[in-house]
Formats: structure tokens, C-alpha cells, sequence
């Protein structure tokens, strides 16, 4: 998924949710996400201040992919969120309830027009090394992502709202010129190109924490591939990094919030095989798994078993490459998406509790207690396939009965789930239209390199949000953003979402979102298939694991009791 893109990128981490954005100088006019705490987060709370503490306090916690980096400044990878959530915080985070809560700024506050924000850091933080962090440090980490040389997936989170960040990128503008500033060790600045009353929201994303500068420019981009050269600030630090079999995180006593922290240690072990990573969590070999196999998600729920159903904001879809032929054709779009029976995929193959999409754009975001969604179109989509309506399009575009259709290509990355997917729907199509489907996989790094330099036709994608606000998945499918990688350009719409990024009045931001929603779905750039609920393992002996609503698990207030 996101970076992001990262398939948040990930199929298997995306879904709807609800939160509440909230922060110490949010503005009435601004627009919030209004949820209640899930019941998983409320049985959490109470058990951690009910839980008697283990004399060992270790983890074991398996991961079913490996991510393509630690670096916060680099990565956008989804597979690299377990560790950046716990090793890293910025200037503002996430707590249990998922609400938005300050991290190393102790509070914020914006200027009228909403184009300076003011963060206040807190007294004495230091990095994980003992060194003090202070407001110098932020302004090094914000220079360095926007350093072409740093090669950052999400240069762009900082480029397109920071006063001449894209100049500072090209080389046409020096640091002294850009909007961020330490006016003194503990307060730090950023001034914007435009009016953005999500930015405390946008801050909660790890291309925002600070990096230390003396590792890193002693180092260079090796600093986050050793445990001696990784210098970190959250409330864990890393310990060992065994490339292919584990990373093991201890407690950071340098931490600002340490004394809170119960967890001594978290070992984060790879099994890339879902079926192997259950059988060890069943013989009590590991604490937890990030995956489960679909097939078995009823059984554990059943079993009691210590299943964890969380709601994210999300959506699980496939792009379309709308430069080439013949999908540049939004007829054809619309026929590959009328031909898919998206109830069969949620709930014979992928076996999920999951809605079915019709757009790229999760519901979840609230307005005055509504949904902003609520009502929408499904551009002529339905639960299950429209054989009619789909051959009807296919034909209008000029392949009647799939006469003279090119055999599709079909690619996806190497994942059990994924890959059930894509042969339904493959057969789909297939059927359906009377066209032939290649399907092909690759390891994630292979397949999304190919993604990102539009070596494909049809690719498997899905997307978690970034934070919590329709604008992290907006600028997917704005011409020439780094995280749209299906090429759809639409002008009309590029405007639309240009109106949104500045609008202050909540009800006119969710009436703008809507509309940018039915311009680009009637479109069919991307293939949308499902948003869901995420699952994961976790033994009950350990309480206070929490996530927020991009699927980020935080446990640094994880206490086990066995």
C-alpha cells in the first residue's frame, strides 16, 4: 500500500474505519473524524490496568513480509510499520482509543488561515543513544526527506505542503529558504504553501519523525540496516537485525514516557508462509501473528483463539495502467468492473468480513457524527457481477463478446490471499466477457518496482490510510502524484482536489470530497474490490496492543502475564 504507495499497499492491511482527529490548536472550522473507541481498544485498557505482569516481560511477534527498509525518511512500505510505530514517534501519534495525541509535541496550535503550525516540544527528549533531540532535529529530518538523494517514497507528504519544499528538491531554493523552522530548541515550525487543517494529521505519518543526523551522515543509508548505526527516539530501540529470520527491539530507557513501558523485550520474527506462521503461534512457538490464512479466520474466532478484528481505513483494489491501450478506455474500465462478483470474492475466496467497494475512497471519515459518504453512487456496480451490462460496455468500446481483445496481464505479489484473488479473477473475466487472462506473481520488491514504473496492465494494490482525512487517498489518482501509479489524469478532477486541500468549512470539504469521489469512480481508473476488517493474532496472556486505523500495531503499553 502510502506509500505508500506500500499497498497499505498491502492487501492484507487494508480497510474502513473510523477515528477521531483531535490536537491541542485544531480549529472548530476544521473537518473531524468522529468514532467510538472499538470494543478490542476499550477490553485492552482494562485488562492492561487489571494485568499482573510476568517476571519476563518478552514478546514474540511473527511477521508474514519483509519490509524494503527502517529507514522513516525512505520507506513507504506497509511492512515496515511494526517497526517504524514503535521505534519512532513524532511530533504527534495515536493512542488507544485512535484518537490523535500528542508524541515528542506536547502541544500545537495553527495560525488563523491555517498556514503556520506551531509545534511544542517537550522537556528533555532525547534518542534512544542518550543524546538530546530538540526542535534542530525536525528541521534536519524535513531537509533530509526533501533531499533527492535520500530517494524518500513520500517526498511528496512533505513537498507538496511545506513553503518551497518542491524548490528546495529541485535545487532552486536553499534551507534557509524553506518553511521549516526551530525558533528554539523546543519549538519547531512549519509554514505552508496553502490553508491545511489536516497538517497535524499529515505529521502523525513517520516520514515526519526525526532522524538523527550524526548516524546518518556517518553512516549514510546503511545507518537502518545495523543495530550498532540505528538511532531511534520511540519507546523501543533495536537490539539485533538477523537480515531474513528477525529484528529484536528492547525497551528504550531514553525515552520520554520509558517508565511506562512494561515490555522489555519484542522480537519480531519473519515466517513468510501463513500456514507455517499459524502452526507456530498454535504450538505456543510465538505470542502473535500479523496474518492469518482466510480459511482458518472462522475456525480461531470460534476457538477463542485470540483473534483481533480491527476496523481500518482502507481499501483493497486493483489498478488499471490507464496509459496503456486498450485500458486507457473508460469504457473498458467499466466493463472489467461490472464482470466482478465482488460478494464471492469477500466471501468464497478471501473469506473476510468485508464490504464490497465501488470506489478507491473509504467510508469512515466523519462529519457532525455522519459519514461524508453516506448515500453515494455505486457507479453502476453491484454486490455481484452485471454480465449484461459488463458485455454491453465491452462492446461499446468496440470488443464485442471479447472479440479482439488483447489477452490481459495479470500481476500480483507473492501472498496466499492475493493470489486466490487474482485467479477468481481471472475466471471472472474470463467468463464473463469472453477474454483471455494471463495471471503472473513476483516478490513484492520485483512486482511494485514494476508498478511504480508502469510495467504493467492490471497489478494487485490496495491502499490503508496515511492518517486520518480523505486527502491521503485523494492524490492517488491526481496527474503526476508519486503515489498514483495506475497514470490516470484528470484535470477536472485535479482542480477538484486542489478546492479540498484548502477547504476550511466542514460542510463544504465533505460535499467537494463527494463530488471529486463521483467524478473519478464514474471513471473506473482502478478496479475496486472490497474495504474490510483486519485480523490478527495475539495470545490473551498479553493485553494493551493497540492499532490505529492504518493498521499500525503500537505496544509500548503491552504487558504479557503468563
Amino acid at each position: 500500500m502510502k506509500k505508500k504507495l506500500s499497498l497499505k499497499l498491502a492487501a492484507g492491511l487494508v480497510c474502513a474505519a473510523m477515528l477521531a482527529g483531535c490536537g491541542s490548536g485544531s480549529s472548530g472550522t476544521e473537518p473531524q473524524t468522529i468514532g467510538e473507541p472499538t470494543q478490542a481498544a476499550e477490553e485492552s485498557a482494562a485488562e492492561t490496568a487489571a494485568a499482573e505482569p510476568a517476571e519476563a516481560q518478552e514478546l514474540t511477534f511473527v511477521l508474514n513480509n519483509e519490509p524494503d527498509s527502517l529507514d522513516p525518511s525512505y520507506t513507504n512500505n506497509s511492512f515496515a510499520s511494526p517497526f517504524l510505530t514503535n521505534l519512532f514517534e513524532g511530533l504527534v501519534t495515536y493512542d488507544e482509543n485512535g484518537e490523535l495525541a500528542p508524541g515528542n509535541a506536547e502541544s500545537w496550535e495553527s495560525n488563523d488561515d491555517m498556514t503556520v503550525w506551531t509545534f511544542h516540544l517537550r522537556d528533555g527528549l532525547k534518542w534512544s543513544d542518550g543524546t538530546p533531540l530538540t526542535a534542530k532535529d525536525y528541521v534536519y529530518s524535513a531537509l533530509h526527506v526533501m533531499t533527492p538523494t535520500t530517494t524518500s517514497q513520500y517526498v511528496n507528504m512533505m513537498t507538496d505542503y511545506i513553503v518551497n519544499g518542491q524548490e528546495y528538491y529541485d535545487g532552486t531554493a536553499s534551507a534557509e529558504d524553506v518553511g521549516v523552522k526551530a525558533l528554539d530548541d523546543n519549538t519547531v515550525e512549519y509554514t505552508l504553501k496553502q490553508p491545511t487543517p489536516f497538517f497535524a494529521d499529515v505529521t502523525s505519518m513517520w516520514v515526519y519523525a526525526p532522524v538523527q543526523e550524526a548516524t546518518v551522515e556517518a553512516n549514510g543509508d546503511k545507518w537502518s540496516t545495523a543495530a550498532d548505526t540505528y538511532v531511534c527516539n520511540g519507546p523501543f530501540k533495536v537490539s539485533e537485525i538477523n537480515m531474513g529470520e528477525s529484528v529484536v527491539l528492547t525497551r528504550n530507557e531514553n525515552y520520554w514516557d520509558a517508565e511506562n513501558v512494561t515490555l522489555e523485550k519484542l522480537t519480531f520474527r519473519y515466517i513468510l508462509d501463513l500456514s507455517t506462521a499459524l502452526t507456530a503461534y498454535e504450538n505456543g512457538e510465538v505470542d502473535g501473528v500479523r496474518n492469518i490464512p482466510a480459511g482458518d479466520i472462522a475456525r480461531l474466532k470460534a476457538e477463542g483463539a485470540g483473534t483481533h478484528t480491527i476496523n481500518v481505513y482502507g481499501t483493497v483494489y486493483y489498478n488499471f495502467n490507464c496509459q496503456k491501450e486498450p485500458y486507457n478506455n473508460p469504457l473498458v474500465r467499466k466493463a472489467l468492473n461490472l464482470a466482478i462478483d465482488r460478494e464471492a470474492i469477500i466471501n468464497n475466496v478471501a473469506q473476510l468480513d468485508a464490504q464490497p467497494a465501488y470506489s478507491i475512497l473509504a467510508p469512515g471519515y466523519m462529519v457532525d457524527g455522519k459519514d461524508i459518504l453516506d448515500g453515494r453512487s455505486t457507479f453502476e456496480m453491484s454486490p455481484t457481477a452485471d454480465v449484461e451490462a459488463a458485455k454491453a460496455a465491452l462492446a461499446e468500446a468496440g470488443y464485442p463478446d471479447g472479440e479482439g481483445f488483447p489477452t490481459v496481464q495479470l500481476s500480483f505479489y507473492s501472498d496466499d490471499t492475493v493470489k486466490k484473488v487474482a485467479e477468481a479473477i481471472q475466471e471472472m473475466w474470463e467468463t464473463n466477457l469472453g477474454i483471455d487472462v494471463e495471471v503472473t506473481s513476483a516478490d513484492w520488491a520485483v512486482f511494485y518496482s514494476g508498478v511504480q514504473s508502469g510495467d504493467y496492465e492490471v497489478a494487485a494494490m490496495g491502499w490503508s490510510a496515511d492518517y486520518v482525512n480523505p486527502m491521503s487517498f485523494l492524490p492517488l489518482l491526481v496527474t503526476g502524484d508519486v503515489t498514483n501509479t495506475s497514470f490516470y489524469s484528470n484535470p477536472d478532477y485535479d482542480a477538484l482536489v486542489e478546492q479540498i486541500k484548502v477547504e476550511k468549512d466542514p460542510a463544504a470539504f465533505a460535499q467537494l470530497v463527494k463530488d471529486a469521489d463521483d467524478l473519478v469512480s464514474s471513471d473506473y481508473p482502478v478496479l475496486p474490490l472490497y474495504y474490510k476488517a483486519d485480523t490478527y493474532l495475539l495470545k490473551d496472556y498479553v493485553s494493551g496492543v493497540y492499532t490505529d486505523s492504518s493498521a499500525h500495531l503500537y505496544f509500548k503499553d503491552a504487558v504479557v502475564t503468563k
